[in-house]
């Protein structure tokens, strides 16, 4: 049996990742900081194995990772790392320790898991890690400043662990959608402009579905919805001058 073990696991995409593939017959690991959520969570999948921990301690995911491979003779199948937090607003009007949380969270955290978790990928075979990217990593998003940059920390580090740890049998790649309708979105006090041009499209569900796609296919960037693809494919394409127009547009106020 396959096992993947999620981080932010007890609401939204992660949440929807663990239900989806535990349905599909895989032993699911939950980790989120949320105890509650995630034992409520862990209870509906018949006693998924879970702990609440915060992505950013190091001795702990090491202790989880000891715990959750242990019981799978130490390997590892899937690294899905889908804890992140994200604050909308302007940069100079949000206090900096939250721009600091940020970066801890969806970037350290991510990175700390996938060195932790890198043993036990390696003695799996065709272990695979998937981290949770966005859209705005295609081009740096106003009032979402911090939260672009780390998207962008993500997708460098997804692109180079995808070819360091080739030779070691691992793939890497990450997910790349817009905006999902989660309780992280819909907690916003501040509504970016170009949220509002672009809408609110996709659900948890659709990211699982991704990840279930990713995790059985070879792309490095999946991006998810028709007009995110679209746009992509248009940026990669598109000189550095008119990938800043456009996205100047979409965030007029």
């Amino acid at each position: 049996m396959h096992n993947i073990l999620v981080t932010g696991a007890a609401s939204g995409i992660g949440a929807a990742t663990a239900q989806l593939f535990h349905r599909r017959g895989w032993a699911v690991g939950l980790v989120d900081l949320s105890g509650d959520a995630l034992a409520a969570l862990a209870d509906e999948l018949g006693g998924a194995w879970h702990r609440a921990l915060d992505v950013t301690d190091v001795e702990a995911i090491q202790a989880a990772l000891v715990d959750f491979c242990g019981q799978h003779d130490g390997q590892l199948r899937l690294l899905f790392n889908g804890a992140g937090i994200l604050h909308c607003g302007r940069f100079a009007e949000i206090p900096l320790s939250e721009h600091t949380r940020a970066i801890q969270i969806n970037v350290l955290g991510l990175l700390q898991f996938c060195h932790a978790a890198f043993p036990y990928l390696q003695n799996t075979a065709n272990a695979q890690v998937i981290n949770m990217g966005s859209a705005s990593a295609q081009y740096g998003v106003p009032t979402m400043a911090s939260y672009s940059a780390s998207k962008f920390a993500v997708r460098g580090l997804t692109e180079a662990l995808e070819l360091e740890w080739r030779e070691h049998g691992i793939r890497v790649g990450d997910l790349m959608p817009p905006f999902v309708a989660t309780p992280m979105v819909a907690n916003q006090q501040y509504v970016p402009p170009v949220m509002r041009r672009l809408g609110v499209r996709l659900n948890a569900e659709d990211i699982a579905e991704g990840a279930w796609q990713q995790a059985h296919g070879p792309a490095v960037h999946r991006p998810i919805s028709l007009q995110f693809k679209l746009m992509y494919w248009a940026g990669q394409l598109s000189p550095s001058w008119l990938n800043r127009r456009v996205m100047g547009w979409l965030n007029r106020p």
